[in-house]
């Protein structure tokens, strides 16, 4: 069970790394699991779903 969580916090860490986040990779390795998931749930909430990190982008070309 601990190992998963830890897995959670790297991942969230580095999606949050991602989208800019105002915080250093230090202020976010000390955050704990619940609010380093809360910062995340801010973060989806200001991004438009088809923009995320990893989405497809169409491009029309003739």
């Amino acid at each position: 069970m601990r190992k998963g969580m830890e897995e959670r916090r790297k991942e969230l860490i580095y999606k949050l790394m991602i989208h800019t986040v105002n915080k250093t990779v230090e202020q976010l390795m000390k955050l704990t699991l619940k609010e380093l998931e809360t910062e995340y749930k801010k973060v989806q909430n200001d991004c438009h779903p088809h923009s995320d990190a990893g989405s497809i982008h169409w491009i029309y070309k003739t």
